[in-house]
C-alpha cells in the first residue's frame, strides 16, 4: 500500500503512573530519521523506542517526543538511614562533652533537615517504561494509518495524471501521421526547383533520415511502458517512493526527447502539457514513503 511520510499522532493515557503523552510528527526524507525526545527519567527506553520505530516506519523525518506527568502517588517512599543518624548522634554527643552541654538533645525535625538522614527510595520504573511502550504502539498505529490514507490520496492523484498523460500519448500517435505528411509535402515543395540537380540517391538518404529524427514511436512506446510500471508499482507493497522517484525521471526525459524532436506546433504543445503533469506527480512522489 501507499503510504504517504507526511503525518502526525498523539496519544494520551491517564492512570496510576500519572499522565503519558506521545507526539509523533513525520515528513519525507530521503531515509528514515528519527529523533526521540524522552523525560530524564525514561531515557533506558531510547533503544527500545528506536526499535519499534524502525519495525513500523521505512522513510521520513520523525520526531518522537514523550511527555510524563507524575500522579500524586506516584512518588518515592521516605525512610530514614538509621545508621548515618546513630553515627550524627554519636559525633553530637561527642561535641556536646566537649562544649560542656552534655546531654542536650537535638530536636527530632532539625535531625531530618541534615542532609542524608532523610532518604527517598525511588519508585519502580519499571511498570511506566512498559505503559510508554504500550502507549507508543498505538501512537505509532495511528500514524501508519494516518499515512497509508494519505499515502491513497496522493496514489489517487497520480494515477489521474497518469491517465493525463497515456491521453497525451494516444493524441500525438494520432497526430503523427498528419505530421510526417506534411513534412514530406513541405520538403517535395522546396526541391521541385532543384531536384533536376541533386543526386536522387542522395535525395532519398535524406529524407530517410529526417523521417529517423522526427519519429517518435520509440519515445511513445517507452514512455506508455512506464506509465504502466507506476500503475504496477503503486499496487504493490512495502516502500515504492525511490522507484517511483527513477520513473518520473524516466518519464520526464522521454518528454524532453519528444520536445526536441518536434516540429509541430500541436505535437509541441502536448510535450509541454506531459511535462506539467510529470513534474506534478513528481511533486506528490516526493511525499512517498
Amino acid at each position: 500500500m501507499t503510504k504517504s511520510m507526511t503525518a502526525f499522532a498523539r496519544e494520551t493515557v491517564t492512570g496510576d503512573a500519572g499522565e503519558l503523552t506521545w507526539e509523533l510528527r513525520s515528513v519525507n526524507h530521503r531515509y528514515l530519521e528519527t529523533s526521540v525526545r524522552l523525560p530524564e527519567g525514561l531515557r533506558t527506553l531510547e533503544p527500545a523506542v528506536r526499535e519499534r520505530l524502525n519495525a513500523r516506519l521505512g522513510r521520513g523525518k520523525l520526531d518522537c517526543t514523550l511527555r510524563h506527568v507524575p500522579g500524586p502517588g506516584t512518588g518515592g517512599n521516605l525512610h530514614i538511614n538509621r545508621h548515618y543518624l546513630a553515627q550524627l548522634l554519636a559525633v553530637g554527643e561527642e561535641v556536646a562533652e566537649l562544649v560542656g552541654q552534655k546531654g542536650m538533645q537535638p530536636a527530632p525535625f532539625e535531625l531530618l533537615r541534615w542532609p542524608g538522614v532523610l532518604q527517598e527510595q525511588p519508585p519502580d520504573p519499571e511498570p511506566v517504561m512498559q505503559r510508554s511502550l504500550d502507549l507508543l504502539d498505538q501512537a505509532l498505529t495511528s500514524l501508519v494509518t494516518t499515512r497509508e490514507r494519505e499515502g491513497t490520496r496522493l496514489a489517487g492523484l497520480i494515477r489521474e495524471r497518469c491517465d493525463g498523460l497515456a491521453a497525451c500519448v494516444a493524441r500525438i500517435r494520432k497526430r503523427m501521421p498528419q505530421v510526417m505528411a506534411e513534412v514530406r509535402e513541405r520538403l517535395h515543395d522546396r526541391l521541385r526547383e532543384v531536384r533536376a540537380e541533386l543526386d536522387p540517391n542522395r535525395l532519398e538518404q535524406e529524407l530517410v533520415l529526417l523521417a529517423q529524427r522526427l519519429d517518435v514511436d520509440e519515445e511513445m512506446d517507452r514512455m506508455a511502458a512506464h506509465l504502466d510500471e507506476v500503475r504496477s508499482v503503486l499496487n504493490g507493497s512495502g516502500p515504492v517512493g525511490r522507484r517511483l522517484d527513477f520513473l518520473m525521471q524516466e518519464l520526464n526525459r522521454e518528454a524532453n526527447t519528444l520536445a526536441s524532436k518536434s516540429s509541430d506546433v500541436e505535437v509541441t504543445r502536448m510535450a509541454v502539457e506531459m511535462k506539467v503533469l510529470i513534474e506534478q506527480m513528481r511533486e506528490q512522489v516526493q511525499n512517498i514513503e
